[in-house]
């Protein structure tokens, strides 16, 4: 492994004077391709588990969300045309003797998922499930061994700590709406906040689906909405002393009667498409000031693929540096595989940090968490990690 550690003669996120961030909430078309990509692979690899005692080679990171057609009005309308999803990947389906109904499976976790977390969706009506997930190449079958690890790419992980104040302000946001406003059943899934701090003061613009059945008529959904601007505003002020300007659902034109209106309060129902990697990155957030690995970890195998586990390490490397030294600002990590190359060998490890250069520590922190790489699988399964 070559680790190098420099220092960045740069402006912290935090003072720069612009900065822009984006969540994309578990409803948005691309969240719900990782979210289903994520959910197949975790179902095969628990299936590899029981029958065979470790998980087998497989990659479920394509998926794809045609969007569908719905005629929503207000008081309930009718999904005209099921949105499409094609689940898309390599999974081993015959080790030895015995074959592994691994499209079955597939379909089965991606429809359990659909019905798990979105409470206005029909899973048996509103879309329509396939599965074109088989084999993959022998040569990259040849690479993976979970008892070896060996990396079946080169590519690319990386990681940032800490998160600014607007970005958390950003995912914490989405979170709120998704988990702590249930209280207004006419709020769907599909969520997207966007903020923009420029100096001192954020702009943020939230997209919310709203779901026709229960708002009888426009002035229902206008009161609704002033409700839900109001908390979301006190809500804000305790995460910031920035001054905040928050609007929602700002392409709506009351003259022209344009609302936000959804039947199942996500927008794939009515041509908005999907499609896995779009979205957030690992840390939930989209980043144009920070530096990210394109990679898109969810449905990339828990065992050897380095697309996930190398983001998630260079996430936890940034944030060690930052918790143990007080004069780091932020700190970046970048780290590159080499296919056939052990997981916890990477051919390169690239530290970046603002502030004060940490000393000869940093070594034993980047191989501390290498060493714990191949425990990461066991987090991804119990769902203490989220890749999206």
């Amino acid at each position: 492994m070559q680790l190098t550690i420099e220092n960045l003669n740069s402006v912290p996120v935090e003072k720069q004077k612009v900065e822009i961030v984006e969540r994309k909430g578990i409803g948005h078309p691309d969240s719900i391709a990782d979210g289903l990509a994520e959910n197949v692979s975790r179902a095969l690899s628990k299936a590899y588990l029981q029958n065979f005692g470790y998980i087998l080679h497989h990659n479920t990171d394509e998926c794809q969300i045609v969007g569908g057609q719905s005629q929503p009005q207000f008081g309930g309308g009718v999904i005209i045309e099921p949105a499409y999803i094609m689940l898309v990947g390599r999974a081993t389906a015959l080790y030895g003797n015995k074959r592994m109904p691994i499209r079955a499976i597939a379909v089965r976790s991606a429809y359990e998922y659909l019905q798990n977390h979105f409470k206005n969706l029909n899973a048996d009506t509103d879309v329509v499930i396939e599965s074109r997930i088989w084999e993959g190449s022998q040569d990259l079958k040849s690479v993976y061994d979970p008892r070896r690890q060996l990396a079946n790419d080169t590519s690319v992980g990386a990681g940032y700590a800490p998160l600014s104040e607007t970005e958390k302000l950003t995912l914490q946001l989405e979170r709120y709406i998704n988990i702590n406003l249930k209280k207004f059943p006419e709020i769907g899934e599909d969520v997207k906040v966007m903020s923009a701090r420029t100096g001192d003061k954020i702009k943020i613009t939230v997209a919310m689906a709203m779901v026709d059945r229960y708002i009888p008529d426009a002035t229902h959904y206008m009161s609704v909405k002033e409700q839900i601007k109001d908390e979301l505003n006190d809500y804000a002020a305790n995460l910031t002393s920035r001054e905040i300007e928050l609007d929602i659902n700002t392409a709506d034109d009351y003259e022209k009667g344009v609302y936000y209106l959804t039947v199942t309060g996500l927008s794939m129902e009515n041509g908005d498409d999907g499609s896995v990697g779009r979205g957030n990155r690992l840390n939930g957030l989209i980043t144009p000031n920070r530096p990210v690995s394109m990679e898109a970890p969810a449905g990339k195998n828990p065992v050897t693929h380095v697309g996930k586990l190398y983001n998630i390490t260079a996430s936890r490397i940034a944030e060690d540096i930052v918790r143990e030294y007080d004069g780091v600002e932020e700190a970046y990590v970048k780290m590159l595989s080499q296919i056939g190359r052990p997981v916890k060998d990477p051919l390169v490890v690239g530290i970046s940090v603002v502030g004060e250069t940490p000393d000869s520590g940093v070594e034993e922190i980047v191989r501390q968490r290498l060493e714990a790489i191949d425990k990461i699988k066991d987090e991804i399964l119990s769902g203490k990690i989220t890749v999206f």
